[in-house]
């Protein structure tokens, strides 16, 4: 198994409490959170990963080096911001496999990546999207599936809220669904790929109810500091 996680986030909410170093490297009782995203999937089989980092790269080059205990790391730097998919597809040009699993450096979403493969098998997809419940989807948006679990919808960030499943975060996407855009060229992938090829082309979502927290606000990473 293999995988890209993006890391290239300036982390521009968090800088009141995190402001010298990327925010994947956000300490957690003294060792960066990208450490404890790590921690959790090494157990899935994963053998080698791709750090897409841009801002302050060198921090997380001279903390990881170029493995993780059993996990071979290579990096793939973004000189310019490149956007979620532009990003994604950079880092693609690092990849071996046909199928990736893509992760956000700044979530701790701790699913059965064994189970999600499964299902990924199981569909006829390019693209297995990974869903989370929450009390109130005013700060992410929300996505809607029918009784197949193929994604039927997308609902924009709004104050209304309520509960609902949200993107989690976590793809496992066949490289053809990245490759048919150009290297170096500056998008969204939830914009561009998500909430536009769904309506033509089968994705499916795969929900979980693990732990997850998303450290992009002080209140979630300070939440998390005192675990």
């Amino acid at each position: 198994m293999e995988a890209i996680i993006l890391a290239g986030g300036f982390g521009t909410r968090l800088r009141s409490v995190v402001s010298d170093v990327p925010k994947p490297m956000a300490p957690i009782n003294g060792r960066p959170f990208l450490e404890l995203l790590l921690n959790h999937i090494i157990g899935y089989g994963f053998n080698h990963i791709v750090l897409s980092t841009g801002y302050l790269h060198e921090k997380i080059e001279e903390h990881f080096g170029n493995s993780y205990r059993s996990i071979e790391l290579s990096y793939a730097v973004e000189n310019e911001p490149l956007g979620t998919g532009g990003g994604m597809r950079n880092a693609l040009e690092r990849c071996r496999e046909e199928v990736v699993t893509v992760l956000n450096g700044d979530t701790l979403f701790k699913i059965d990546y064994d189970d999600l493969a499964r299902f990924y098998q199981l569909h006829p997809t390019r693209l297995a999207v990974v869903l989370r419940q929450v009390p109130d989807t005013s700060r992410y948006g929300s996505v809607s599936t029918d009784c197949c679990d193929r994604i039927s919808s997308f609902t924009e960030k709004n104050a209304a809220g309520g509960a609902g499943n949200i993107n989690g975060g976590i793809y496992m996407m066949h490289r053809s669904l990245l490759e048919e855009h150009p290297l170096g060229e500056v998008f969204s992938f939830e914009k561009k790929i998500l909430q536009k090829k769904y309506i033509d082309e089968p994705f499916y979502a795969y929900a979980s109810g693990a732990y997850f927290i998303d450290i992009g606000i002080p209140e979630d990473y300070l939440k998390l500091c005192k675990l």
